[in-house]
């Protein structure tokens, strides 16, 4: 009996332990089952949602990347694996064995051979039971479903990728459960796959006569932004017209197909619109993840300010915050790293990262973790030698201004106009007042950008951008980019500043999560100034 309860006991353990190994902190499936009946309380009468997961990418040859699963999906489901789909009903159907059900998750089945290589999948059982749902099938159910699309008076669908890759390693993989889906569902070359197609239809279909022409030149500047118009006869041939005979003709054409679209059941925008609003509004739970991932990222910031050297590389001082992150189980950066030094600070998007030494040169450095699904925008700009120089320390103090008025006017019923317009007026004064712009109202691309967003399980995480309610998290993110060549004194160029903070709405006021990472010049100076754990941590050399 002795023997039966060491093992009974050491049994338990081991599987406590199994259990502890892996992350227990992710929302809970009741966050998820509430947010489809949200939305399914939204849908119309007669009507269903399907949303596919995100496709696998490829990054060369056989090697695929990370997989990442669409956000949307995620919310919905909670389910992280590829290969999926999720469909939605407004009322109760019943199957053919007289079972109810308003809801069904696809998901990829087991298979041991897989798992072997890409590690253990939830199937349909396990599944259901983790994520709340009580109908969950195998992908290729979904293939085979006897589902009528057709009947419904609305199908609520999301704008399909152009990227799904028939891999032929199975045949349940998201290329093989959207072409069904369209086989289906009666989805052919009249549908609009993107809002952008679309939006040119019905331009051309309404734009009167005096207006084809410079439409047309408009349509086709678009071509080159957005591919998929590319792929729309009718919509290059009407950009490519050379008279007004032909925009004519195929403005007809135009006009009658999208006629014909117009008497389908098909909806690319409701799911979209609809968890837009939902998402930009944060539950408990949220905040409580996106507040762990924003000072996750305050803390990268802050060893890098002690560790940071002029001999450093910008990958050196990316590896150090993207090490930080892992330390405290951050899965995944939630964006590019962008770490520039000099003038590449004046790259909004820079993600090269390969200056070989920093210098004595202001450090631009926009990095958040992502935790859990959820990921912090977190940016301080620091000289890399520990003290600015007077003129970096000038333009420092404005889009720190800039940011401090914007951050006063994060409060419920404000609108979220309003912080972009206190930063852009602080912002022209302090430029005017240094000489840089002759004038308050003169046009400049030194802020070339908006300066707030949302975040959440996107880095600019969807909204409506009306009014700030509360549980909203919004950045507030001003900045000044002087490049070289730029038309001012020669001491400003190559300064590119950028701070950007993670803001949480409350009853009681804007709440700074990522507060922890210092702003002020004073303060970035004395945290630089302090001894960094990787002072003595130095590498053989490989030359």
């Amino acid at each position: 009996m002795k023997v039966f309860n060491f093992l009974f006991v050491t049994f338990l353990l081991f599987t406590l332990n199994s259990i502890a190994q892996t992350p227990t902190d992710y929302l809970p499936k009741e966050f998820h089952k509430e947010r489809r009946a949200i939305l399914r309380s939204k849908m119309p009468k007669n009507s269903l949602a399907v949303v596919f997961a995100n496709p696998v990418r490829n990054r060369a040859n056989d090697v695929d990347y990370v997989f990442h699963q669409d956000p949307n999906f995620y919310y919905l489901t909670g389910y992280r694996e590829p290969n999926a789909v999720l469909v939605l009903f407004s009322e109760f159907q019943t199957d053919e064995k007289g079972n109810s059900y308003n809801e069904v998750l696809y998901v990829q089945k087991k298979d041991a051979r897989a798992e072997m290589w890409y590690g253990k999948r939830l199937g349909a059982e396990k599944a259901a039971a983790e994520l709340g749902f009580n109908t969950t099938m195998n992908a290729e159910d979904f293939i085979a479903s006897q589902i009528d699309f057709k009947k419904f008076d609305k199908v609520f669908i999301t704008e399909f990728k152009d990227d799904y890759r028939n891999s032929s390693r199975n045949n349940a993989e998201i290329y093989d459960l959207v072409t069904s889906f369209k086989e289906k569902s009666g989805f052919n070359d009249i549908q609009f796959s993107s809002k952008n197609l679309e939006k040119a239809y019905n331009q051309i279909a309404n734009v009167p006569d005096k207006n084809m022409i410079e439409l047309s030149k408009k349509i086709n500047e678009d071509l080159t932004r957005f591919p998929e118009l590319q792929n729309d006869q009718l919509i290059t041939n009407f950009a490519k017209a050379k008279n007004d005979n032909e925009l004519k003709d195929y403005q007809k054409k135009i006009f009658i197909r999208l006629i014909a679209k117009k008497n389908n059941n098909f909806n690319f925008y409701f799911i979209t619109n609809t968890l837009a609003t939902m998402r930009e509004v944060k539950t408990a739970e949220e905040v409580k993840l996106l507040t762990k991932a924003v000072r996750i990222s305050a803390v990268g910031q802050i060893e890098v300010m002690k560790a940071m050297k002029p001999h450093m590389s910008e990958t050196e001082l990316q590896g150090i915050h993207e090490f930080v992150y892992k330390k405290y189980g951050a899965e995944y950066e939630g964006y590019p790293s962008i770490v520039g030094a000099g003038n590449n600070g004046c790259i909004l998007h820079y993600i090269e990262n390969n200056k070989t030494k920093v210098g004595n040169d202001l450090v631009l450095m926009d990095l958040g973790a992502e935790y859990r699904g959820y990921t912090a925008d977190v940016t301080r700009t620091i000289p890399a030698n520990g003290k600015f120089t007077k003129a970096q320390e000038e333009i420092y103090n404005i889009v720190y201004k800039a940011q401090e008025a914007g951050i006063a006017l994060y409060k419920i019923g404000e609108p979220m106009s309003a912080p972009s317009m206190a930063a852009i007026k602080v912002i022209n004064e302090g430029l005017f007042q240094l000489g840089i712009i002759k004038s308050i109202t003169e046009r400049h691309n030194y802020l070339p950008h908006g300066v707030l967003h949302h975040i959440g399980l996107d880095v600019h995480d969807p909204g409506n951008y009306n009014n700030f309610e509360e549980n909203m998290i919004v950045t507030m993110e001003p900045g000044i980019y002087i490049p070289e060549g730029s038309n001012c004194d020669k001491k400003y160029w190559g300064i590119g500043i950028r701070i950007e903070d993670d803001i949480l709405v409350t009853k009681k006021g804007p709440i700074n999560l990522s507060e922890e990472a210092p702003r002020t010049v004073k303060e970035i100076e004395g945290i630089m100034a302090k001894k960094s754990v990787l002072d003595d941590f130095v590498l053989p050399n490989l030359d």
